[in-house]
């Protein structure tokens, strides 16, 4: 019973970085408010995914939703299955550490 007394800290935290991390990510990947940066992984994920489909980036695809963060930011639905997701591992987490007495 490592958190028995700290339940709620390890979900709280994944919520807050799972919001963190998606928010982060796709500036750290090269996706940003003037497009993709030349050099980037974001620009190898735009090369490959437009090779793959023929020519362009898919609409709704990963290149475009990330972009679309790097941009603008996340929507309110984007964050809150960022903190759901992140909840959920570290409510995982919790319990695998818990079950390690």
């Amino acid at each position: 019973m490592i958190f028995s007394g700290f339940i709620f800290l390890l979900p709280a935290a994944g919520a807050v970085g799972g919001v963190l991390a998606a928010a982060g990510v796709p500036s750290l990947l090269g996706f940003g408010a003037t497009g993709i940066a030349a050099g980037t992984a974001a620009a190898g994920m735009m090369s490959a995914s437009a090779i793959a489909s023929g020519g362009g980036v898919v609409a709704g695809g990963v290149v475009a939703t990330m972009q679309s963060i790097g941009a603008a930011g996340l929507t309110a639905g984007m964050a809150a299955t960022a903190a759901t997701v992140g909840g959920c591992a570290g409510a995982a987490a919790n319990r695998f550490l818990d079950d390690e007495r």
